[in-house]
């Protein structure tokens, strides 16, 4: 490696996978008065790591991980993705960066339901222009378990089959950067814990940074930092 390559790599090294600087986000209610849901928020997280949100319901979990995938806009302050600014970006430029930077696994799974388990993974590799997008789903379909299950549009699949379908479409793309909103709040506890478990193999094996939403104690003890919100600040 020569000496610039490897400064180059050093330096990409160095820049944190997500960087937020003092978010804020306000809202006007119905009744015309402010309402602050996250107040001064910092943090970083380093690439190939794993943090957990925590918080009570309505302490602004939520909020704050689609500002991170820049789903929302926040009041000010910045959100840094591999050193990137994204709200200084517009938003067909944000919509490239997640579609090349982030895996999204939603509590509702998100899944199109005019679209087989196959086409919904294959959706976001054709959308990158894959030409391999068939095969690449088939394989990580068959990685989540549901080889038998390609064909089945989601409501003929179970809540687990469906969140399993969500991961698999999460990870195909090989995104570095993977965000998950409380991903079995909608799943019974047996069927939550084995689809947790595999979306931290997923995650080890693709080397990915992991940003999880839970209310779930044992599921944030997997990983590998935490962080509390209270009351839309940091506790």
């Amino acid at each position: 490696m020569s000496e610039s390559s490897e400064f180059s790599a050093l330096s990409e090294a160095s820049v944190p996978a997500i960087e937020v600087v003092n978010l804020v986000k306000k809202v006007n209610d119905a009744g015309a008065s402010e309402l602050t849901i996250l107040q001064g928020v910092s943090f970083s997280v380093e690439r190939g790591t794993t943090l957990a949100i925590v918080g009570a319901s309505g302490s602004g979990k939520s909020t704050l991980l689609g500002l991170l995938a820049g789903l929302d806009t926040p009041t000010s302050g910045s959100v840094k993705i591999d050193g990137v600014d994204i709200f200084k970006l517009n938003e067909d430029a944000r919509a490239v960066l997640r579609k090349r930077q982030l895996g999204f696994v939603f509590q509702s799974f998100q899944l199109l339901g005019h679209l087989t388990a196959l086409e919904n993974v294959m959706l976001p590799l054709e959308l990158n222009g894959d030409g391999a997008a068939k095969q690449k789903a088939q394989d990580m379909l068959a990685r989540v378990g549901l080889s038998d299950r390609l064909k089945h549009y989601p409501k003929y699949l179970s809540g687990g089959e469906q969140q399993r379908v969500a991961l698999a479409r999460a990870f195909v793309t090989e995104a570095p950067l993977l965000l998950a909103d409380e991903p079995t709040g909608s799943l019974d506890a047996a069927t939550g814990e084995a689809v947790i478990r595999l979306m931290f193999d997923l995650n080890w094996e693709h080397g990915s940074t992991l940003v999880l939403v839970t209310h779930d104690t044992s599921t944030a003890a997997r990983c590998a930092h935490t962080i509390t919100i209270g009351a839309g600040r940091l506790v």
